[in-house]
């Protein structure tokens, strides 16, 4: 047994325990066959729960996901639960307990897999979205004046330190040396506007390339010409790192051009702490229990938090299935109930390729 690993475990709402469902079949698959064990402690934090108890996530679970070696999520949202609560009850808390400050999205187009974009091949769609998690605009500095009037007045600050933005940089820098692709780090931002917190990220993004990457190539995109260049030319990118909510926004056009929700999966992750992974489609509570939804993103999330906790081989066996399973042609498409098989069908497919 070359290591043991304690495994957190939210199902949370939806098809949420569905999806995680397969992932841990595939994860338990990959583990045995390379003599590492994984513990999975499972925890019913979610909109049933708050509806029960009107808890959303306690600070003693906070104390119990430290000693966790990563946490795997399933989704958070419930269609009986205001919008908000259970997102800043919950994922924003954990985030910014456990100091997740990397929220990490790799856009990769599978052979096998459909893509919106015409004449676009695998080799053409394989980037990192490297995105500052716990600052910025989310952080929820601001407040309102004369609520109800005519006259009212709502702010929300984008704030950032410079530590915040050196660590996120940096991150990057690390992750586009690892990947030793175009090995070219472009920062993502809106300076022509946001003079004040665009030009902090691009003197660090200068300062911390010119002393500590010389190797890696330095390159800048307003985030609004990023999404153009998402569409018409995304193999121009290696890796992008950007502030929060520029992040949010262009990992989910990410998510579209390697051919869906279906396949996109994320880190938040603390570099030196616990990191949580997940896959990106939300909870989708229309689908819960019809076994059409696809298992396929938060199996590569499983995958992510393998090479995260230093499983490099059980990481890349678990993309291997995947991919293979896409390539056999038995998956028709990546879209719920129309995969031509089910959930739990797909989950046998990559676990028996593993």
């Amino acid at each position: 047994m070359s290591g043991t690993y304690e495994i957190a475990v939210i199902p949370g709402d939806g098809t949420g325990p569905e999806v995680i469902n397969e992932g841990i079949k595939v994860l338990k698959a990959a583990s045995e066959k390379y003599g590492v064990k994984l513990n999975f402690n499972f925890y019913d934090f979610g909109g049933e729960r708050y509806k029960k108890t009107g808890e959303t996530l306690p600070d003693s679970a906070i104390e119990e996901f430290k000693k966790q070696d990563a946490i795997y999520l399933g989704a958070i949202g419930h269609p009986d639960v205001k919008p908000g609560i259970l997102e800043l009850g919950i994922l924003l808390k954990l985030r910014f307990a456990l100091d997740q400050y990397i929220n990490l999205r790799p856009v990769k187009l599978y052979e096998g897999v459909d893509c919106p974009l015409k004449d676009k091949k695998p080799e053409d769609i394989d980037f990192v979205v490297v995105r500052e998690n716990t600052g910025g605009i989310y952080t929820g500095m601001g407040g309102v004046v004369k609520k109800g009037t005519p006259n009212e007045i709502a702010t929300q600050v984008m704030a950032y330190s410079r530590y915040e933005v050196e660590r996120c940089i940096r991150y990057a820098y690390k992750i586009t040396r690892k990947r030793n692709k175009k090995n070219m780090l472009t920062l993502v931002h809106k300076t022509n506007v946001l003079t004040n917190c665009g030009d902090l990220w691009l003197r660090a993004h200068k300062e911390i390339g010119d002393k500590e990457f010389p190797d890696i190539k330095q390159d800048y995109a307003h985030v609004d010409a990023t999404t153009m260049w998402f569409v018409k030319n995304p193999e121009f990118f290696d890796v992008i790192v950007t502030e929060n909510l520029f992040g949010d926004i262009i990992t989910d056009l990410g998510a579209m051009i390697q051919g869906g929700m279906g396949i996109a999966a994320g880190g938040n992750i603390n570099p030196d702490g616990v990191s949580m992974f997940e896959p990106i489609g939300g909870s989708a509570p229309k689908y819960t229990g019809k076994n059409v939804i696809n298992p396929l993103a938060a199996i590569c999330a499983g995958a992510m938090m393998m090479e995260n906790i230093g499983e490099e081989k059980i990481a890349k066996a678990i993309e291997r299935a995947v991919q293979d399973a896409l390539k056999s042609g038995k998956i028709k498409s990546l879209s719920a109930g129309k995969m031509g098989m089910g959930t739990k069908e797909v989950g046998d497919l990559v676990a028996s390729l593993v």
